[in-house]
């Protein structure tokens, strides 16, 4: 499995209907009201959100900055596996959940680095990949917020896109192809 429908460390069964529904595509973590860099979740310190008109940083220290005041921004630490990695991965996972012995890990913790104002402010969100990224996916997400700091595309692209597709969970290619038709629209 390499995304997820909900946030990790939930369950559906636990609560029916408390939580949203959301989609991974890239970096990105994306439902019915945000667009966030990494996955949501009740454990996190803080969550960075993507308006069309600002970067917002939630938690203890909350921030925001409009995207003309953003110079830069950076996820470190994405887990990132090769094409073979993610095979044998899946193949793990899949045999697994046969013998009934799965236990997903915690999510990977990435850290989110904004540069905005003369500083960087770094904060940590957790990886919406089950598994890990491809390298593709991530070299796309980065050129899609370098984007979001030049001014050429807006995270509406993203919240609009959820909003007619309605999508469900996406594989590594079909997250690539996202990512490139976000590129590509000016």
């Amino acid at each position: 499995m390499e995304s997820t429908p909900t946030p990790p460390g939930t369950s559906p069964a636990a609560s029916p209907g408390a939580q949203k529904q959301g989609c991974m595509v890239g970096l990105f973590w994306i439902d019915a009201d945000n667009v966030r860099l990494g996955t949501p979740s009740a454990t996190t310190a803080s969550d960075v959100l993507l308006t069309p008109d600002s970067l917002r940083l939630v938690g203890p220290e909350p921030r925001e900055w409009p995207w003309s005041d953003v110079t830069a921004v950076e996820v470190v630490g994405a887990p990132v596996r090769s094409a073979g990695g993610r095979w044998a991965s899946r193949a793990a996972s899949v045999a697994a959940v046969a013998l009934d012995v799965w236990n997903p890990g915690s999510p990977e913790e990435m850290t989110v680095a904004v540069s905005a104002g003369g500083g960087r402010i770094e904060t940590t969100v957790l990886s919406g990949a089950a598994t890990a990224y491809s390298r593709r996916e991530v070299d796309l997400s980065h050129a899609l917020l370098a984007r979001f700091v030049e001014g050429t595309c807006s995270p509406a692209a993203l919240s609009d896109w959820w909003a007619s597709a309605e999508p469900g969970v996406l594989r590594s290619r079909g997250r690539e192809a996202v990512l490139e038709e976000w590129l590509a629209a000016r």
